[in-house]
C-alpha cells in the first residue's frame, strides 16, 4: 500500500511563481497583436491569427507540455474581431485568465473564448467611436493647412501622432487588462460612462467631419444667364444668398447617402466624383 505524499505549500507557491508573467511579456504580446490587428484579417475568423500569434509567448511560458499548448492555441484560433486599439484590454484580460488557469483557478476554456467574444464587440465601438470618429479627424484637421501650403509636415505629423496616440492608449489598456481583471471590465461596461464617452466622440466627430468638409470641398458654379438690358443672372451668388457652401454640403450628403445604400465602394465614388467634374466643367455648369 503506497502512501501519501503531500506536497508543501512552500513548493506550490513556488511553482506558481516560476510561471508568473512578468511585465515583459506582457508588453511583448500586445506589440505583436498591434502591429498585425488591422493588417492579418482572414475572411473567415478576421483577426483570430493575429490574435493567436500573439499569445504564442504567453503560452509557450504558462504552458510546459505539448498538448496542453496546442489546445491553448487552438481556442485562440476561434474568430475574434474588435478595434486594434481599444482591443488590447481584451488580450490583457484573456492572458490574465490564461495566468489563473495554469495556477489552478477553475476558468474553463469556454469562459475564456466566451469573454473575448463577449468584450469584442463593445470594445470595437467604443475605439471606433474614439480613435476613428474622433482622433483621427481632429489631427487630418490640425495639419490639413499645413499640407494645403505644401509643407511635407502636414502630411507626415498625423502620421506620426496617430501612432503615438494608439501605441501609448494600446499600451496602457493592455497592461490594465491585465491587472484589473474581466470583472472590472464587465462594470465599467455597464456603467453609464462609458456610453457617454461614445456619445461625445461621436459629437467630436461629426463637427470635425462637417468642418473639414465646409473647409476644404470648394465646389462653385460659373453658370449664368444674360437677361434683359444686359443684365446677368450668376446662379452661384443665388445659392449663397439662399445658403453659403449649398454645393459642397450637396455634394458631401450625396457621398454619405451613396455609402449608406451601396456600402464604401470608394472607388466607384473617386471614378464617379472625376467624371462629374470633367463633365462640369466642359459645359461650363461646374
Amino acid at each position: 500500500m503506497m502512501s501519501s505524499v503531500t506536497i508543501p505549500e512552500e513548493l506550490v507557491e513556488r511553482a506558481r511563481e516560476s510561471k508568473a508573467l512578468t511585465r515583459r511579456d506582457i508588453t511583448r504580446a500586445w506589440f505583436i497583436y498591434w502591429l498585425g490587428a488591422e493588417v492579418s484579417n482572414s475572411y473567415e475568423r478576421l483577426q483570430s491569427l493575429i490574435f493567436c500569434a500573439s499569445m504564442t509567448p504567453i503560452i509557450k511560458k504558462l504552458y510546459p507540455e505539448k498538448e496542453e499548448r496546442v489546445e491553448a492555441l487552438k481556442r485562440h484560433l476561434n474568430f475574434f474581431n474588435s478595434e486594434q486599439t481599444f482591443g488590447a484590454v481584451i488580450q490583457g484580460i484573456t492572458i490574465a485568465m490564461e495566468e489563473q488557469k495554469t495556477c489552478g483557478e477553475p476558468i474553463s476554456d469556454a469562459s475564456i473564448t466566451g469573454i473575448k467574444t463577449g468584450l469584442m464587440g463593445p470594445l470595437a465601438g467604443i475605439g471606433d467611436s474614439v480613435i476613428w470618429a474622433a482622433v483621427m479627424p481632429l489631427l487630418i484637421a490640425i495639419f490639413i493647412p499645413f499640407a494645403a501650403n505644401g509643407s511635407a509636415f502636414g502630411g507626415i505629423m498625423p502620421l506620426v501622432l496617430y501612432t503615438a496616440i494608439t501605441l501609448a492608449v494600446s499600451y496602457g489598456l493592455a497592461h490594465k487588462g491585465y491587472t484589473l481583471g474581466r470583472e472590472s471590465i464587465i462594470g465599467l461596461l455597464q456603467g453609464g460612462r462609458i456610453k457617454e464617452l461614445i456619445y461625445g466622440a461621436n459629437v467630436l466627430g461629426l463637427v470635425m467631419m462637417g468642418a473639414l468638409s465646409a473647409s476644404y470641398v470648394k465646389i462653385t458654379t460659373p453658370f449664368k444667364i444674360v437677361a434683359l438690358e444686359g443684365s446677368e443672372v450668376v446662379f452661384q451668388q443665388i445659392l449663397d444668398s439662399i445658403a453659403p457652401g449649398l454645393l459642397p454640403l450637396a455634394a458631401v450628403f450625396a457621398i454619405y447617402f451613396y455609402l449608406v445604400k451601396k456600402g464604401p465602394r470608394y472607388t466607384t465614388i473617386l471614378l464617379s466624383v472625376v467624371a462629374i467634374s470633367l463633365i462640369g466643367s466642359l459645359t461650363g455648369l461646374l
